[in-house]
């Protein structure tokens, strides 16, 4: 498994903008496929979006779609998830995941061998 540490969280105004890093501990982070989950108190987690090992696969719930933007840095080992026009129900726990070398079902929790910790993201109204 791979260590996810993720950062970026944070109290922000609605209408505000955050971006989430994800640091993997992997040598081997090119070969990964990194996807953002979120868990709202009281909800299940869901998908908000992924990028596959190679970028040529980007998926995003849609409900998200035209406010957040994955990247991925390799150099750096490390995945973001930039959120723009933040709204109230936002507001969540957000997860990496990661999994190896794959380019589909980005949205299945199930493909996904490593997690991060969480982050809290709490926007305000």
């Amino acid at each position: 498994q791979v260590q996810l540490v993720e950062s970026g969280g944070g109290l922000v105004q609605a209408g505000g903008s955050l971006r989430l890093s994800c640091a993997a501990s992997a040598s081997t982070f090119s070969t990964l496929s990194m996807s953002w989950f979120r868990q709202a108190p009281g909800e299940e987690r869901e998908f908000v979006g992924g990028m596959s090992w190679t970028g040529q696969n980007i998926l995003y719930q849609d409900s998200v779609k035209d406010r957040l933007t994955i990247t991925r840095d390799n150099a750096e080992n490390t995945a973001y998830l930039r959120m723009n026009s933040l709204k109230p129900e936002d507001t969540a726990v957000y997860y990496c995941a990661a999994a190896i070398q794959k380019e589909f079902g980005l949205n299945h929790s199930e493909i996904y061998d490593s997690w991060g910790q969480g982050t809290q993201v709490t926007v305000s109204s």
